[in-house]
């Protein structure tokens, strides 16, 4: 039988431009997506960091770290809003799974 579930981390950097309003409503807005059908483990925020190399001209980026429980649908989808989203700058998901 095929697995359900599996387990997910997330990195997102954020604008370093935005505000902590701003920063708190797009880290609760990823955060219902998942919970929407799934679990969220952890939400660890880094705060902002010195980038590796240049992104839009910025060398700095506000870092996220979401750790999650869900279906295989559920990050495929939040791929999509990450890259719909003002504000956010990269998105990695990793499957922890395999």
């Amino acid at each position: 039988m095929a697995k359900t579930t599996a387990n997910y981390e997330a990195m997102y950097i954020l604008d370093p431009s935005l505000n902590e309003e701003a920063v708190a409503a797009l880290v609760a807005k990823f955060k219902a997506v998942v919970e929407a059908n799934g679990t969220v483990s952890e939400v660890d925020e880094w705060g902002k960091r010195r980038l590796a190399y240049p992104i839009n001209d910025l060398m700095e980026g506000y870092y996220v770290l979401m750790t999650f429980t869900a279906a295989a649908a559920i990050p495929a989808e939040l791929d999509r809003i990450f890259r719909i989203t003002d504000g956010v700058m990269r998105s990695l998901i990793v499957c922890k799974d395999q």
